[in-house]
């Protein structure tokens, strides 16, 4: 089931991040605007656009959020095993995405604080600003 889940919801991310799906998606509502005076704009016909979206937005919310959390995990990985790889990186860091949102504020601070101050910085972003 996870294999199914996993390969539909990469399809489906990937579909509808085409052009298609989005001439499909506005097409259909083009449809439905045009239909209103056939339906005599009635509550039926604004409910069937309105229970449509509502499903289709309630699958898509769980099929790419699926995909992002794949796409995160995998990014992940990739980055601690360049951590792991480099002779002299701290290893201490692969994991912290399991820490709390407090926690990555500290070690944020801490390590803004090794890398020079706020001046330091700047200049950094001067220089990298001025490369465009």
């Amino acid at each position: 089931m996870d294999r199914f889940f996993t390969a539909l919801s990469h399809r489906v991310a990937g579909w509808t991040g085409q052009p298609f799906a989005f001439i499909l998606a506005f097409g259909t509502i083009i449809v439905w605007v045009v239909t209103g005076p056939l339906f005599d704009y009635s509550d039926t016909w604004q409910l069937v656009i309105n229970t449509g979206t509502t499903i289709i937005t309630f699958l898509m919310v769980f099929l790419i959020q699926n995909a992002q959390n794949r796409d995160g995990a995998a990014i992940q990985a990739k980055l601690d095993e360049l951590i792991r790889a480099i002779d002299n990186a701290r290893n201490d860091f692969i994991g912290i995405e399991h820490l709390t949102e407090t926690e990555l504020e500290s070690i944020k601070r801490v390590i803004e604080r090794e890398c020079g101050d706020d001046e330091t910085h700047r200049l950094a972003f001067d220089r990298l600003i001025r490369r465009r």
